[in-house]
Parts: structure tokens; sequence; C-alpha cells
């Protein structure tokens, strides 16, 4: 590999003769050899949206000349469609604070904007990755701002496999909806309800956590940019935040709004750690949501066997014909990473001091990856398993048939313990509810099939009466 000799303010070192990459990039990958993950994608879009604004910023205000600001327009552009992607390198578990990627970005940006200059690589004339590509910006309110962005940026995503999947239980509830089966409680059988009505609640569940991540993302338009070392503005103009601000929105389509108090949002990841909590809970209902559909369609012989999933491959390489809920256990793993993901997002929010949270690189990551792998999660889990979902409406009538908790209808005219003893008697003699009433005479006829009106009982209301 030939190299070049680049200096910085520790000295000398040997870059990669093609590298867009500089020196202190250099460096961090020397010190932090950790994981082998690079930065995610969305990351390296958010700190570049961050740069070009910049350029854009200070070409308007006149700050920055406008040959240079326009070479590192064109640069970013080459990024954000797509281009020198090889070229950042810095290990997720990095130095605090993210001054590492943000050299990054500014040095690639620096060499390839001197490239369109007629300049060479190493050589940061015209364009230096500091005085320029950096211009009235600190690693400090830039990766702040990079996070917000970057996780507004994957939010629509999940929001939009959300109501995918959302409309899959809703279509899922009206076509089971002539279906009456045994509701369960603790495990055990308890009073009827429509297999319908349990996809449509799994559907609503879904449009609540969207609704309250949207309200949790509304705190991440909010930006800090602007607040440079330790929010108070050094070094930028006053109208550097506005405008930056514009050119954000211009570029991304997000609503975004220029933080009232730039010291509290460099100070508090709060906003990101609430909108992780968010993404948490949302995995956390999904992953029940998961669980439920591997209970209902156990078996096929010794389980529920209410439903049955799509099978989507073999499920044993010992057990011939073994067919298992794979969609739904790829779910759960997911939900279990994201869950994780916000713990570590939890313990690095606290771990700031004073002006600055140093924990950001790990933030970033654990953020904009819990979103990614769930929005994929849940696109897979309506395309190949909710769509082909089918129900077993005799099992459900024969679980239903025997349950004991049937009783529960004759409480409102025989009393809790009278129905108690029948309940008991029922399991007993292996009897239903309905052979054991009609052989003790307790009720008989029309009354008897008013009160035990299974599809009556899903709906609020006193079993046989007006």
């Amino acid at each position: 590999m030939t190299t070049r000799i680049e200096k910085d303010p520790l000295g000398e070192l040997a870059v990669p003769q093609d590298a867009y990459w500089g020196v202190q990039t250099q460096r961090a990958v020397q010190n932090f050899p950790i994981s082998g993950l690079k930065p995610l994608a969305a990351f390296v879009d958010a700190v570049v949206w961050i740069k070009k604004a910049a350029a854009l910023t200070h070409r308007e205000t006149g700050r920055l000349e406008a040959r240079l600001a326009d070479a590192i327009v064109r640069a970013a552009d080459e990024v954000l469609g797509g281009q020198h992607r090889e070229h950042f390198v810095v290990d997720v578990y990095q130095a605090g604070a993210g001054t590492s990627h943000n050299m990054n970005c500014n040095e690639v940006l620096a060499n390839r904007a001197n490239e369109l200059l007629g300049g060479k690589r190493g050589e940061y004339q015209p364009v230096h990755p500091n005085d320029h590509v950096n211009m009235a910006q600190s690693t400090n309110d830039v990766i702040p701002t990079a996070i917000r962005l970057a996780a507004l940026s994957r939010l629509g995503p999940l929001l939009a496999a959300l109501d995918g999947l959302a409309a899959a239980f809703e279509a899922k509830g009206r076509e089971f909806d002539g279906i009456v089966k045994s509701g369960r409680t603790h495990l055990q059988d308890a009073t009827p309800i429509r297999l319908g009505q349990e996809f449509t609640a799994y559907a609503h569940t879904l449009r609540r956590n969207r609704a309250r991540l949207e309200r949790a993302a509304d705190d991440l338009r909010d930006l800090g940019i602007g607040g440079t070392a330790v929010g108070t503005g050094l070094n930028a103009e006053p109208r550097y935040p506005g405008l930056m601000v514009k050119h954000l929105t211009a570029m991304t389509g997000f609503e975004l709004r220029a933080g009232s108090d730039r010291v509290q949002l460099m100070q508090s990841l709060g906003d990101v750690a609430a909108f992780s909590g968010a993404v948490r809970a949302l995995a956390v209902d999904l992953n029940k949501i998961a669980n439920d559909l591997r209970l209902l369609a156990s078996g096929p012989r010794t389980g529920f066997a209410e439903i049955a999933l799509p099978p989507v491959q073999p499920g044993s390489s010992i057990m011939p014909g073994k067919v298992n809920p794979s969609i739904a256990e790829m779910v759960n793993q997911v939900c279990y990473q994201v869950m994780g993901n916000d713990q570590t997002v939890t313990l690095a929010a606290e771990a700031g001091q004073l002006e600055l949270n140093v924990m950001m690189p790990v933030v970033a990551h654990n953020v904009i990856f819990a979103l990614e792998i769930l929005a994929a999660a849940v696109r897979v889990l309506d395309e190949r398993c909710v769509a082909g979902i089918v129900a077993d409406a005799a099992m459900c009538a024969h679980w239903l048939e025997r349950s004991p908790a049937l009783v529960t209808a004759l409480a409102p005219r025989i009393g809790y313990l009278e129905a108690a003893k029948l309940a008991k008697e029922s399991l007993a003699r292996n009897l239903t509810v309905r052979q054991l009433i009609e052989e003790k005479g307790v009720l008989k006829g029309k009354e008897l099939d008013d009160v035990l009106d299974y599809r009556k009982m899903t709906e609020i209301g006193v079993p046989g009466s007006e």
C-alpha cells in the first residue's frame, strides 16, 4: 500500500495514498480497532447534510468564498448520492463525542473538494477540513444534531412499515370477526372472545405505538446547531443557526426548528433517550404480539392450533415435515436487540457531564440501528407472516365449548359460588358447561340458549338480559 505523509498537532503519520480521509481519521483507525462496525449510512448522511448546509450558509453570508463552498457542496452531493462511502472508516466505538467521525467527514469532503478544484488529496489547499468544512462548527453541536436528523430519517420507513402491519391485522380482524373462541388469561381458560377482536386489538396497539413515536420524534426537530463548543455559539454568526435550519429543512424535507436554548440541547440527550424509549415500547408490544402468534399457532396437534402461520422454511434438520413459526421467532430476536439498544442509550444519555455528553457515538449507533432492524422486522412480519395467516374455526370452537369459564355467564343469575361449583364439576366429570347445565336443569330451552350465546358474550352486556 502506498502512503502519503500528513501532519496534525501530534505530528506526522502515514495515510493510505488513495484515501479521502486524512491524518486525524487515520489516528482513529489505529486507536480504535474495536468492532469492525463502520458508521451506519444514516449517520454519515446526517453529518454530510450538516456540512453541506454549513457551506451553503457561509456562502450566503459571504463568510466562505463561493468557489470553495460550491466545491464542498459538490463533494457532499457525491457522498449523499452514494459515492465514496468506503472512506468513512471510524469504528462505532471511538473517542467520546464523535470527534473522530466528525473529522472523518471533514477530511473526506475537504480532499474531494480539493480534487474538484484541481488539487490533490492530503494537501488541503485551498479547502481545509477544519477551517472551511468545519467552519462555525464543533463536534459538540454537529453530532447531537446529526443524531436527531439520522433518527428522523429512519423514522419514516418504520412508520410506513407499522402502517402496513396494522392494516394487515385490521384485515385479519375483519376476516376472523365471526370466529368465537376461548379467551385466555394467566394462560388459563377465560370468557369468550372473537378471534377478530384479538387481531384488531393488535392493530390498535401498533397504531398507538405509531402515535407515541411521532410525539417523541417531535422533540428531535429542535436543533442545537450553532452552539459550537459549549452551546454559547462562539465563532458562529448570529444568522448561522436560522440559516442552517433553513437549508437542512430544504435538504431533508423534515420540519425542523432552531432550538431556543442551545446550551440545554448540548447538555442533554433527554430528547433522544425519550425517543429511544418510545422505540423500546414498540419493541415490547411487538414482541408480545409475536409471542401470541406463536402460541395461537402452537401444535399442530398438541397446542392451541387456532391459527396457522404460512410456512416459510423447513423447521428441523432431523424431524421431517416440522414447520416452525420462523418469522415470529425472528421478530422476537429483533425486539430483544432493540430493548438492549435502548438500555445502552439510557445509560449513555445519563453519562454526560456539565456542558456535553461524550457518549454520543454509541447513542447514535444504537438508536439508528434499532430503527433500521425494527422497520425491517415489521415489514417482514407483515408480508411473510400476518398476510398469510389462516384461522381454524373448528379448533376455536372445540376449545371454546370445553372451557369451564363459560359459567361466568351464569354468575349474575345463580351467584359466583354456585357458578364456581359448576365449573369445578364440569372439569371433574369431563362435561361441557352446557351439558352440565342441561343435566341439572339449571336453565332450559331459550333461556339457556340466550345465556350461553357465545357471540353475545364477546360484547358488553349481561347474558340473557334484554
